[in-house]
């Protein structure tokens, strides 16, 4: 991505705002967990290290796939891939091969990557959170800009608002840029391109879903259970989970039937990082996720825990009343763990978590993509953060 951003071709010069805007598109790629990348290489990984990656001509087993120039890449097989990409790769017994990973992949990870800061930088503009990891947002930056030239309120506010649409659509154009450039192999091309749109698609459908599924969250069809599983899997999980998944072993390769039971199994775990989220977002310890445990509740934000408590009347009031400003917070939070909806949580995280397992377990995967792919499962259930 350093690289993306570097590159003069990538630049216009000509206006006189755009490279403090660039600058600051590019500060929102710092920090973050890095699991779209780790995953696109998880399963780029598999798929090379057990001889699918062929070379210009489909179902070639066993040679390395072309790198950008059509050279055979020099991954090592069985190369773990719990390191991001860009980072040595080891070779088999996990000894330092002092390769890097193959530049196709290298690419791909990273427009994942790209693709969630996009994301996320929309996502903040219709949240109205001027904060993102204990930092400004591009949004934030340049409403503090605008406020500092004599700005009024609101219009300081949308200068922020209409900068952040831009740095996401910036971020975004480039996210596509680099999937639809990891290869020159055309059918690979052409499968990993439509893996990327479906994922774009399916976010912003999961993102319209959120609005909506608030805004009627008190009406006589208010969200269920389901309601929130599926959007949260249209929102977040198919981007973040299940299309690295897919699209790394697409472009290693991979049978379009085992990389589809490899993006099932993304989807479940996904969805099931989600249900975690709602968990944490009202009972987690703020001095370690980093997040307010009120937000959520205070927002009126549509999870699987208020879905849950939503089907007994006494919640149900207590949350209409937090909405009308007439109850506290904290009296909304002691309803839901009366309700039992935090332990309700954990069970649907785990029945989800279990089910990837499942999954994972009946594809045909080196041990070292596999025990990897079960550590981010342990993962996913047990974070604090």
């Amino acid at each position: 991505m350093d690289e993306f951003f570097a590159a003069p071709g990538n630049r216009v010069p000509a206006s006189p705002g755009f490279p403090v805007l660039w600058e600051r598109v590019r500060g929102q790629l710092a920090g973050g967990k890095l699991i779209r990348p780790r995953l696109t290489h998880i399963a780029w990984s598999a798929f090379a290290a057990a001889g699918s990656a062929g070379a210009a001509a489909p179902g070639r087993a066993g040679t390395p796939a072309p790198g950008p120039s059509g050279a055979p890449a020099s991954v090592p097989a069985g190369a773990p891939a719990s390191v991001p990409p860009g980072a040595p790769a080891a070779g088999p017994e996990g000894s330092p091969a002092h390769e890097l990973p193959d530049p196709q992949c290298v690419r791909l990870a990273a427009s994942f990557e790209m693709l969630h800061a996009a994301l996320l930088v929309h996502d903040d503009v219709v949240d109205r959170d001027w904060r993102r990891r204990g930092r400004p947002t591009v949004g934030e930056l340049f409403r503090r800009d605008a406020a500092a030239a004599g700005a009024p309120e609101h219009e300081a506010e949308h200068a922020g608002e209409s900068a952040a649409i831009l740095a996401g659509d910036l971020l975004l154009a480039g996210a596509l840029r680099l999937a639809t450039t990891c290869t020159t192999h055309p059918e690979r091309s052409r499968a990993v391109a439509d893996v990327v749109f479906e994922a774009v698609s399916a976010s912003a459908a999961g993102e319209l879903d959120d609005l909506l599924l608030s805004l009627h969250r008190f009406g006589a069809e208010h969200p269920g259970v389901q309601d929130i599983l599926d959007m949260e899997r249209l929102k977040t999980a198919t981007y973040s989970f299940e299309a690295p998944l897919r699209a790394g072993a697409l472009l290693a390769g991979a049978p379009a039937e085992q990389a589809e039971r490899l993006a099932r199994a993304g989807a479940l775990l996904g969805v099931g990082y989600q249900v975690v989220d709602d968990v944490l977002g009202t009972f987690g310890d703020p001095e370690v996720t980093g997040k307010s445990v009120d937000a959520d509740l205070r927002s009126g934000k549509a999870t699987v825990l208020t879905a849950h408590g939503m089907q007994t009347p006494d919640v149900r009031r207590v949350l209409e009343d937090l909405a009308a400003g007439t109850t506290t917070v904290a009296a909304a939070r002691a309803a839901l763990t009366a309700s039992g909806a935090r332990e309700a949580g954990v069970a649907l995280a785990t029945d989800l978590v279990d089910r990837a397992r499942g999954i994972l377990d009946g594809l045909p995967l080196p041990p070292t993509q596999r025990e990897q792919l079960h550590e981010l499962c342990h993962h996913v259930l047990n974070r604090h953060s």
